[in-house]
């Protein structure tokens, strides 16, 4: 029996970008013959963002939902999404930064989670040295601070319908740390977690400051190593 896909991809203002990025997500994805359904969540939008977004599902022949959030936050839109998905694989993309390549992948591996490392032995990050810096700084944290193996919890990634159900709704950061805080329960409660490479290469600029998310995301990180459950050895 194959298994079912959905893609999750939360978007904030992208009126003037959303259109040909959604027409390459399909173009790439028919590549690959797999059979997948689309939940875009539109938080906070100050822009035509919305309308822009409903009225391209509605054209699209795929199956497509939109979610709305009254306000910006990105890890509380990732919750709504993984929250309403029912796949076996619930897959999350950026509109700027996804990988048809990546969905074929994930039911091969084996694991419960798998991770588009962008730190994973053969990926290819093309990104700028300030930011490649600041995903082996959360590495280092995420190892030293939280006792974690995992490389890279930020950008693509996929869950099972197990941690869905199982950890999804315990996680109680949002912003940027609500994946972070996912996969960290998740390995405590010794769901396996895979990384597989990827190649980083940014459709445009990064809109996020970078360097002015890092003290909000060190506290944040010191107060979910309070939160956290002790590791569990195995399931």
């Amino acid at each position: 029996m194959s298994q079912t896909f959905t893609i999750i991809i939360p978007v904030y203002n992208e009126a003037a970008f959303f259109e040909s990025a959604f027409k390459q997500l399909v173009d790439d994805m028919s590549e690959t013959g797999i059979g997948w359904d689309l939940i875009v969540v539109e938080n906070g939008s100050t822009d035509d963002t919305a309308n822009i977004v409903s009225s391209i599902l509605e054209a699209w022949n795929g199956e497509g939902t939109m979610l709305q959030l009254p306000d910006p936050d990105y890890g509380a839109a990732l919750r709504a999404g993984l929250l309403r998905s029912s796949a076996d694989w619930t897959v999350t993309f950026d509109i700027d930064y996804f990988s048809a390549p990546f969905v074929e992948t994930v039911a091969t591996t084996g694991a419960d989670i798998v991770i588009a490392s962008k730190r994973a032995e053969g990926s290819d990050d093309r990104r700028p040295a300030i930011r490649r810096f600041g995903t082996w700084g959360l590495s280092q944290v995420l190892r030293f601070l939280l006792s974690s193996q995992v490389q890279d919890t930020h950008g693509i990634k996929a869950f099972s319908r197990s941690v869905v159900d199982d950890v999804a709704g315990q996680v109680t950061r949002t912003k940027d740390l609500f994946d972070t805080e996912l996969i960290i329960r998740a390995e405590r409660l010794g769901y396996t977690i895979v990384e597989t490479p990827i190649v980083v290469e940014e459709r445009r600029a990064a809109g996020s400051p970078f360097l002015k998310r890092i003290p909000r995301t060190l506290w944040g990180l010191t107060q979910l190593r309070r939160a956290l459950p002790p590791k569990t050895t195995s399931r």
